[in-house]
């Protein structure tokens, strides 16, 4: 089966596992990439379900809109039901690597504003042990340098992504070589490096539930499932 197929079939069970969440006051938050894509796809038959939806990127809201499903900021939502995404890489305790799409910031945000957060990810973004994907780091240009030093004497080699802005007008510097043996310690640690606005690892705030295809089945797992 092709992974096209696989994320499509993904973002399908994700529609179906939303909808015991589902009132007409409800908002979902919506995350970033091709997994993502085909949920806001499945969404449509599921629109007058819920309330609206919060973007992550402007490429979901416009994806969004186009299933004409309401967007609304999350200072307009508030509290938000779910959030549903995809991952890089999502480890044993459902820590994960994302920000490959350039998303980062937006998605660790609306992911902290979800009572309920369900990613889902194709059997290849499986690991035992985060790092094999580089690691997303969005930074304020000016800091850009000087980041990248203190990410240096932390292991890393950082790589700034050419010719890419996030939607707030960052840079990203996309990390190789890190040794993550405690994300949600080095995650903390990233946090306080003045300049880092978002880095890429979702472990203080990891998946509550995982939705993967193994063998062309699409299964869910929660904590220590898999």
């Amino acid at each position: 089966m092709g992974q096209d197929r696989i994320k499509q079939l993904l973002g399908q069970a994700a529609a179906e596992a939303i909808k015991p969440l589902l009132t007409p006051e409800t908002y979902i938050g919506v995350g970033t990439g091709s997994t993502a894509n085909y949920f806001i796809d499945a969404l449509s038959d599921l629109k007058l379900h819920f309330a609206g939806a919060v973007a992550s990127s402007i490429v979901s809201a416009e994806r969004l809109q186009a299933q004409q499903i309401q967007v609304v900021s999350l200072n307009e939502s508030g509290p938000l039901g779910v959030y549903v995404d995809g991952a890089d890489e999502i480890d044993p305790s459902f820590s994960m690597t994302k920000g490959g799409g350039g998303a980062l910031t937006r998605e660790k945000i609306v992911a902290s504003a979800a009572a309920h957060f369900i990613c889902i990810a194709d059997q290849t973004k499986w690991v035992k042990r985060l790092g094999q994907f580089p690691l997303p780091i969005e930074v304020i240009p000016m800091s850009r340098s000087t980041v990248a030093r203190q990410l240096v004497a932390l292991g890393g080699t950082p790589v700034l992504r050419e010719n890419f802005l996030t939607d707030n007008g960052n840079e990203i510097l996309d990390v190789h070589d890190l040794e993550i043996d405690d994300p949600a310690a080095l995650e903390a640690a990233l946090n306080h490096l003045p300049g880092i606005v978002t880095n890429g690892l979702f472990a203080l705030r990891p998946a509550d539930q995982l939705l993967m295809d193994v063998d062309g089945q699409i299964q869910t797992y929660r904590v220590g499932q898999r």
